[in-house]
Parts: C-alpha cells; structure tokens; sequence
C-alpha cells in the first residue's frame, strides 16, 4: 500500500523467459529485472515460458478473489497449436477433458481464422517444417499447473506459444513485453467491483454449503 493509504493494482507483459517471482537463487531473470515497485506481488502465475498479462498488486483481498478457483474468474488466452485442431478436439476442449489431477471445468475455446498480431518472441518457435499450426482463443475459470498445456496434449494437438491477454476486466491492451503500467480509473473501478461481489459470492456458497443434506454417521 501507498503511503497515501491507495492500493497499487499493475498491469505488466511478462516475456517469455521470466519467472513469476521476485527473486530466484538461480540468478534467472525475475519481475525484478521489470517492475521497480515496491511491496507488489504477482497475482498468480505464468509459466517461465508463457507470456501476457499479470497483475501486480499489494491488494490482497482481490489477489485471493481473482485467483481462487471457486469463484471462476475468467482468464483468456492466445494459444497456438501444432496442426489444425478438428471440430471434435476443440469440442473435447469446451466440455473439458480429463487430466492426472482430474476432469477440467468447460472452457471457452474460438479457432481463429488467422494468427493474432502478436510481438515476436525472443526465442523462437520451434516449428516442424511442412506441418501447419493454428491459434486458438481459450477461457478458463480455473488455474492448474501448465493447465492449458496439458489440455490442448490431451487431444492431441502440443502447444507452441501461450499468451494471457485477459483476466477478468483487465486487458493485456497495447502492452509491449517488459512493459508495464498503472491500472486506469475505469479498470480500477471493476476490480472494486469484484471485491464487492466477492462477499456477495462468499454469502451465496455459505448458504449453499448449509442447505446440502448432512451425512448421517
């Protein structure tokens, strides 16, 4: 927090190569190497080899909200694929597929028709010559370990490239990789708006909890 007592909500492009953390033993590049902010931390994750959108914030009462699973925060992505995924696959992606930790919640999954405009990546895409690739557009409304990866493997088709341009209200917008900034007023506005949905949700799961039928032991 501020020493006007103001929250910092940061919007910041991870490149590809970076961890979602401010130190590494390892001496691997960090948010450190990016973000002179003081007293901020990630809210969630990106992979080291993922790029897009995260949000920096010393908030954490909307840290937790808008990373925990139950409450179904949308988070979109650009993903590209090796080859062109089939109606069936992509299907299988909205419904949800069944992963080693279990069963994925439907998705949002749109194949786009051509590639996005993206900044090219540092390291380059390892393609395999005389094969196609494909971009898809996917929102999820949970968080696991290398999830989408593991789900896009799951059908058959291996990701390439991942980047977050969304989470929930907030976009990645005009954003360059390295780059980052303050939260505008407007945008700072819907988070305020999922604080307070936030114990309007907690009310709603408490009292859904209480109306379940107790085990008899």
């Amino acid at each position: 927090m501020t020493l006007t007592g103001e929250f910092r909500y940061l919007a910041f492009f991870k490149p590809h190569g970076v961890l979602c953390q401010f130190t590494d033993a390892a001496g691997r590049t960090t948010l450190k190497d990016y973000v002179p902010v003081p007293g901020v931390y990630p809210v969630g994750r990106l992979d080291r080899d993922s790029e897009g959108l995260l949000l920096l914030t010393d908030d954490g009462p909307i840290a937790h909200r808008l990373t925990d699973p139950r409450y179904e925060h949308p988070k979109t992505y650009l993903v590209q694929v090796e080859r062109i995924p089939t109606s069936e696959a992509i299907e299988a992606l909205r419904r949800g597929v069944v992963l080693s930790d279990g069963p994925t919640r439907p998705s949002e999954v749109e194949l786009l028709e051509a590639g996005p405009h993206l900044p090219d990546r540092p390291v380059p895409i390892r393609f395999r010559k005389n094969v196609p690739t494909a971009w898809l557009r996917i929102t999820l409304r949970e968080g696991r370990n290398r999830q989408l990866r593991r789900m896009t493997a799951a059908v058959g088709f291996s990701t390439l490239r991942l980047v977050r341009i969304a989470i929930g209200p907030i976009a990645l917008g005009e954003l360059q990789p390295g780059e980052w900034r303050d939260l505008t007023e407007p945008e700072r506005q819907a988070l305020q708006a999922v604080r307070a949905d936030r114990a309007l949700t907690a009310r709603r799961m408490s009292r859904d909890q209480a109306r379940q039928p107790r085990r008899r032991g």
